[in-house]
C-alpha cells in the first residue's frame, strides 16, 4: 500500500503545480490581452527623412544638369556663323559674276 500512497501523493502534487502552472499562464494571458503595443519608428523616420533629403540632392542635380544641357544645346549651332556668311558672299559673288559673263557675250 505504501507504493499506491507514494504513486497518490506524487500524483497530487503533479496536479497541484499543474493548477499553479495553469493559473500562471491564465494571469500571463490577461497581461497579455490588456498590454498595448507602441511601435517606435523614430529610427525609421530619420531614415526616411534622410533618403527625401538625398533624393531631393539628387533631384536638383538632376534639374542643374538638365538646365545647363538644354542651354548647350540652344547655344549649338549646325555652321559658325562666319562660316554661313562667307557662304553666302561667296555665293553672291559668284552669282554676279556669272550674270556678268552672260550678259557681256
Amino acid at each position: 500500500m505504501t507504493k499506491l500512497e507514494e504513486l497518490t501523493a506524487l500524483l497530487v502534487e503533479e496536479l497541484h503545480q499543474f493548477n499553479l502552472n495553469i493559473e500562471k499562464l491564465e494571469r500571463l494571458n490577461s497581461e497579455l490581452k490588456s498590454t498595448k503595443l507602441k511601435i517606435d519608428v523614430s529610427e525609421y523616420k530619420s531614415i526616411m527623412e534622410s533618403h527625401q533629403n538625398q533624393m531631393q540632392n539628387h533631384e536638383h542635380h538632376i534639374e542643374q544638369f538638365h538646365t545647363h544641357f538644354s542651354a548647350k544645346i540652344k547655344r549649338a549651332k549646325m555652321y559658325p556663323t562666319w562660316a554661313v556668311v562667307v557662304f553666302i558672299i561667296t555665293l553672291i559673288l559668284s552669282l554676279c559674276f556669272v550674270f556678268t559673263l552672260f550678259n557681256v557675250i
